[in-house]
């Protein structure tokens, strides 16, 4: 089995912490593929920098298409997932779906902790999208700057620790969801210090695009994720206009 772990965003030392967390969950004979976007931001954590990775992101699992069995929009945001699901017929999970979509089987509530403020109201905006407000018990940051996007998971992993225990103490959570391709890993590392189940997005990811290889669900051809209609483009990389102009067969 392949999986694309496709990362929108730019940061290559990020592509490797996320395929080396995935990896301790992966069954023998899973291959992870890394890609990396090859424009857009270091990490997303704006709206519009969620508009920018969903192209990109769209980009790349054209570009890759028939190289894999499933792919991983690898940014808790997911940003371009919606789209990815309607024009392709590999299955496409999304990590903050996937961690979210884990964390309700280990418990009623869960909360978001992460590094950057400005994430918040990005993530708040996913976990509405993916109807699991109710079962969100708070969205957690840190508000300091940070010196390496790359190194973010180790230089703050006390205060990521402290924020965690704070939100099981004071929000009910729990499960607690460590989020962000930079913080892939830091759960594992960390699980004795925090007394609710943590739960890491790739890892979560790769186990539900594991499950939906073996289950070869068919693509849909009625309802929301339908393919939409051919319809010609103009400036787009040539392996996305030919999905979208039915010129992929």
């Amino acid at each position: 089995m392949k999986i694309l772990v496709a990362n929108p965003n730019t940061s290559t030392g990020v592509t490797e912490r996320l395929v080396a967390a995935g990896r301790l969950v992966a069954s023998p004979g899973t291959e992870l593929l890394p890609m990396t976007a090859p424009r857009g931001v270091p990490y997303i954590a704006t709206r519009a920098e969620a508009a920018i990775g969903s192209a990109v992101m769209l980009e790349m699992l054209a570009e890759r298409r028939g190289t894999f069995d499933a792919a991983i929009v690898a940014a808790f945001g997911d940003p371009g997932l919606g789209g990815a699901r309607e024009l392709f017929d590999f299955p496409v999970v999304g990590m903050a779906e996937a961690a979210m979509l884990v964390a309700c089987t280990l418990g009623r509530k869960f909360a978001i902790v992460s590094f950057a403020k400005a994430l918040e109201p990005w993530f708040a905006e996913i976990v509405e999208w993916h109807g699991m407000s109710g079962r969100c018990a708070a969205i957690q940051m840190l508000d300091s700057s940070f010196t390496n996007i790359n190194d973010v998971a180790d230089e703050k992993e006390q205060l990521l620790v402290d924020l965690a225990n704070r939100v099981v103490t004071h929000n009910g959570a729990d499960v607690v969801i460590l989020a962000g391709a930079p913080l892939a890993g830091l759960a594992n590392k960390i699980r004795e210090r925090v007394p609710v189940p943590l739960v890491d997005g790739i890892q979560a990811a790769i186990t539900m695009a594991e499950g939906l290889v073996r289950l070869n669900p068919r693509k849909a051809t009625a309802g929301t994720y339908r393919r939409p209609a051919a319809k010609e483009s103009k400036g787009l990389s040539k392996s996305l206009a030919d999905v979208i102009g039915h010129r992929d067969a």
